[in-house]
């Protein structure tokens, strides 16, 4: 219900804003929401790593957990519960004692797996220089007597 009560927010955000050409001008507004809602969703960080993790295959939680550093037991269940609902990863839970349960990249997952493993790399390979621009950019805004 939460979900559907901040997509109800989010419409027609467009509405307000001046028609300017761009990327955006290629979507109606129903689309450009919905376009929004799935950047939200692959582009947080968490799931860009859930995502890249899990590129060779089924994993167990606690392989996940122990393979993405700084994740906490609640951010993973909440990444991979918004995964699930959106179709790229599949849970499968096995009847064993003890219990086993496994997530997998669906077939929308893995057609989503190259872009976010780019824009890793990307960001891997840029690191050195970005980190060069934050520097300036934070020495160039420090008000002055600090």
């Amino acid at each position: 219900m939460a979900a559907e009560k901040t997509r109800k927010v989010r419409a027609g955000v467009r509405a307000d804003v001046r028609t300017a050409p761009g990327p955006c001008a290629h979507w109606d507004d129903q689309d450009a929401d919905f376009i929004r809602e799935v950047l939200d969703l692959v582009g947080d960080k968490w799931s860009v790593l859930v995502i890249g993790t899990l590129a060779d295959g089924a994993t167990r939680y606690s392989d996940l957990a122990a393979a993405i550093p700084g994740i906490s037991q609640r951010m993973l269940t909440l990444t991979l519960k918004q995964l699930r609902r959106n179709g790229i990863v599949s849970r499968t839970a096995y009847p064993e004692v003890p219990p086993r349960v496994e997530y997998e990249l669906t077939g929308l997952g893995t057609s989503l797996l190259s872009t976010v493993l780019a824009l890793a790399a990307w960001s891997a390979d840029n690191q050195a220089e970005i980190r060069r621009h934050q520097k300036a950019f934070d020495t160039d805004t420090q008000p002055a007597g600090s």
